[in-house]
């Protein structure tokens, strides 16, 4: 499959990020308007929760019917979901759509995860892998700053109406660019079987790296502005910090994949540096919060990102029957949302108590601690 033909799958790795998070930036300036602090937190959880409830079972549906079907109906429900607030123009109607949303997104993630996997020559799927989480990496740190540009040029309708249209036109590029693949015959499987795939060390290890680095990511975006807030800094300087996370994580994943592929890079030893170079990112923020320490946790934390990333979704390819594709990445993916949950509730909860360094270094300790198990694991 040329890269060309990735390009959709990879458009919707960066709806489901971008969607989630470009609304979650704004809904504290909405919701205060409109309901309390605890509808904010319903609001903010219920994507994530139906991603963690439902991806599992629309992994399995991708394996039973095929993934493109899942593809498109999850994203087209995506895009009747967000048209759907549009239409209404109804604040209470803002915990359905984003509910309908995370349901549309569990579908449609881990098909695009599997169809990447499926459509890829195995010695390929790093560098695959490298371009699908590059552009999911955009999404998840592009999304609060233009959907916040997006949401003072025209509120809430225009941001909701610019994620319809553009799930809609992946989902329309995808049903004409991406070859379906049918469903492979797949041998019975007890609970007791799933249990012990999912307990196996080729399925933990990349979930645990992706849940760590997803967990970095969630913080840097959300307490790096803040760290330059408190040293004196600037939106634009906090915003351009960001950006380099983003920036560094999108140049190293493809780098990491083609590394990985050409036998440079193994998968579990990089798995545990990305974690021990994100959590070294996280201890020059809590060290140099300047604007030099600042640009320079951003950047780091990024590359950690973009060298674990690719080596784990590769992985799970590689050791995963093809015919369980789909179910894998589903199950994966939900460590990749308690990652994204997790990281900020840790460093929130520790800087509550101590200080937001002290965060930093908590969160730090996890990644290297779990880097390590990583490596030493027999």
């Amino acid at each position: 499959m040329t890269a060309a033909r990735r390009l959709p799958l990879y458009g919707a790795g960066f709806v489901t990020a971008f969607g989630a998070h470009s609304i979650a930036a704004g809904l504290g300036g909405y919701v205060g308007g409109h309901a309390s602090l605890l509808t904010l937190g319903l609001l903010l959880a219920v994507y994530d929760g139906a991603e963690v409830v439902l991806k599992p079972v629309f992994g399995s549906l991708a394996d039973r019917i095929g993934p493109k079907p899942v593809l498109l109906g999850g994203l087209f429900a995506f895009s009747l979901a967000s048209g759907a607030f549009v239409l209404a123009g109804d604040p209470a109607m803002t915990g359905l759509v984003r509910l309908g949303q995370g349901a549309a997104a569990s579908a449609f993630s881990p098909a695009a995860g599997a169809l990447v996997a499926r459509l890829s020559p195995q010695r390929g799927h790093g560098r695959a892998f490298g371009g699908y989480g590059a552009w999911k990496s955009l999404g998840y740190t592009l999304g609060p700053l233009l959907g916040g540009v997006f949401i003072v040029a025209g509120g809430f309708a225009l941001l909701f109406g610019i994620l319809a249209g553009l799930a809609l036109a992946v989902a329309v590029w995808a049903a004409l660019a991406v070859p379906g693949v049918p469903p492979l015959p797949r041998t019975r499987q007890t609970v007791l079987d799933l249990v012990r795939r999912l307990r196996n060390p080729g399925f933990l290890h990349p979930t645990i790296a992706l849940a760590g680095t997803t967990g970095a990511l969630a913080v840097g975006v959300g307490f790096l502005p803040v760290t330059g807030a408190a040293a004196g800094l600037g939106p634009i300087t906090t915003g351009a910090a960001v950006s380099a996370l983003a920036l560094s994580s999108a140049l190293v994943q493809p780098l990491a994949g083609r590394a990985r592929d050409a036998s440079r890079l193994a998968d579990r030893p990089g798995m545990a540096a990305g974690l021990g170079v994100t959590g070294a990112g996280l201890v020059v923020a809590a060290l140099a919060p300047g604007v030099v320490g600042l640009i320079a946790a951003a950047v780091t934390i990024g590359a950690g990102i973009g060298l674990a990333t690719p080596l784990c979704f590769a992985h799970l390819a590689t050791v995963t029957p093809q015919e369980r594709l789909g179910q894998t990445m589903g199950a994966a993916e939900v460590g990749r949302e308690l990652g994204d949950s997790g990281g900020p509730l840790l460093v929130g909860a520790i800087a509550s108590a101590a200080t937001l360094g002290a965060g930093y270094w908590g969160l730090a300790a996890v990644l290297v601690v779990a880097g390590l198990t990583m490596a030493w694991a027999k």
